[in-house]
């Protein structure tokens, strides 16, 4: 029996995607809940899986737009069912060791007549060298990457334009992914949409560096996570929030949205792009709960298994480009939100102290806010507080 492998739903709002690579070969046998495909779309990266095991046929290459629901392959349970019986029937027959020339699929003969392409001229990927489809596509299509470059060898007799420099030597073109193309749209919009202004301070990292140094040991040891920054920045945003609620805020069209809970957004950097999942209730989560959640939501972002849920109800996004070594930026709006906080790289710098120049870790901090509702004032006092909370933690614990 055949079963049909679809594009899985992806939640409301996304309707199509691109099928951007198979993890498997085409007449490859798969197995139960192995990953098949990876999945681009407009806001995550998935990985569809098999729903049985069987042998697996193509109906869509990658590289290919999709619908959800769409069918990109079936799997033929047929064949798990055969290679699954007693030892003895999975023994090589004379079939798997024939030359690949022979007894080929009709498929594979089709594709022959349509390309003129010799089945026995190609190393067959599939059992005991046999030709597959896949094989037979991957052959067919070889010819439309070099003629590309074909008019570089007779370039005398033709006018040289851009498409015909070779791939690799001076440039490539390369179509952006779904995600991609969506990150830039948003960032556009939100410098066109919203009135955004950014405000700076710097703040002494030494109370929370003592801290971390002093109870790190412990904290790993009873909780199993290290104890970073992330989570300080965390509860004096958090802190902060509560002491000037105008960040806490959105506009929706003539409407003010006053937020009464804090789940805040943590930008996190992948090879597929910039995603922001959601860590919920922070108000309510300690230190070790912080730094789990960021751990988790960081993992699955990197590995491709974020979902739409992860990403959705932030009301603050906190983004740090001083693991990549930024000195200072201006942090873009993750609209719909009304604000964003970028923290930078730590650096020894020298400072005034009670009247004397005293070396001290310092780092930078970027608030980036949409004017139409945060004013200056409320702004330049939430940044305030987030640097008091730490430069003094214990402000945390009495909530000052």
């Amino acid at each position: 029996m055949a079963i049909e492998v679809k594009i899985p739903p992806m939640g409301e709002s996304i309707t199509s995607g691109v099928l951007a690579k198979w993890h498997v070969k085409d007449g490859d046998v798969v197995k139960k809940d192995q990953a098949l495909f990876e999945l681009e779309t407009d806001k995550i990266t998935s990985e569809g899986t098999a729903e049985s095991a069987g042998k697996i046929s193509f109906k869509v290459a990658a590289g290919t737009e999709v619908k959800i629901g769409q069918v990109v392959a079936t799997i033929d349970e047929t064949v798990s069912a055969a290679a699954s019986s007693t030892p003895a029937a999975a023994a090589p027959t004379p079939v798997a060791n024939a030359p690949k020339s022979d007894a080929q699929s009709p498929a594979v003969r089709r594709l022959a007549a349509d390309t003129g392409v010799d089945p026995a001229s190609i190393e067959g990927s599939g059992k005991g060298g046999r030709v597959t489809k896949g094989d037979m596509l991957a052959v067919a299509e070889k010819p439309a990457a070099p003629a590309a470059s074909a008019p570089a060898a007779s370039a005398p007799a033709s006018k040289p334009t851009p498409a015909a420099v070779p791939s690799g030597e001076r440039q490539t073109r390369t179509k952006m992914t779904k995600l991609r193309q969506t990150i830039a749209t948003r960032l556009v919009a939100a410098q066109h949409e919203a009135a955004m202004l950014t405000t700076f301070n710097e703040v002494d990292m030494s109370a929370v560096m003592g801290l971390r140094a002093k109870y790190q040991d412990d904290f790993v040891k009873k909780n199993g996570v290290k104890l970073g920054f992330m989570s300080f920045f965390t509860k004096a945003v958090v802190h902060a929030l509560k002491e000037v609620p105008a960040v806490n805020a959105r506009i929706d069209g003539d409407t003010v949205i006053q937020n009464h809970y804090y789940d805040i957004s943590m930008a996190v950097s992948t090879d597929k792009g910039l995603m922001v999942p959601v860590i919920r209730d922070c108000d309510t989560l300690s230190m070790a709960d912080v730094e789990k959640a960021i751990g988790d939501a960081a993992k699955k972002a990197r590995e491709g298994k974020i979902t739409l849920t992860d990403l959705d109800g932030g009301v603050f996004t906190i983004t740090n480009g001083g693991i990549f070594g930024s000195m200072l930026s201006t942090p873009i709006l993750n609209a719909p939100q009304s604000a964003i906080l970028g923290l930078h790289a730590i650096n020894d710098r020298p400072v005034a102290l009670n009247g004397q120049v005293v070396i001290r870790p310092m780092m930078y901090l970027a608030l980036s806010y949409d004017h139409r509702l945060v004013d200056g004032k409320q702004a330049v006092t939430f940044l305030v507080k987030v640097k008091q909370a730490i430069e003094d933690p214990t402000r945390l614990i009495v909530g000052v």
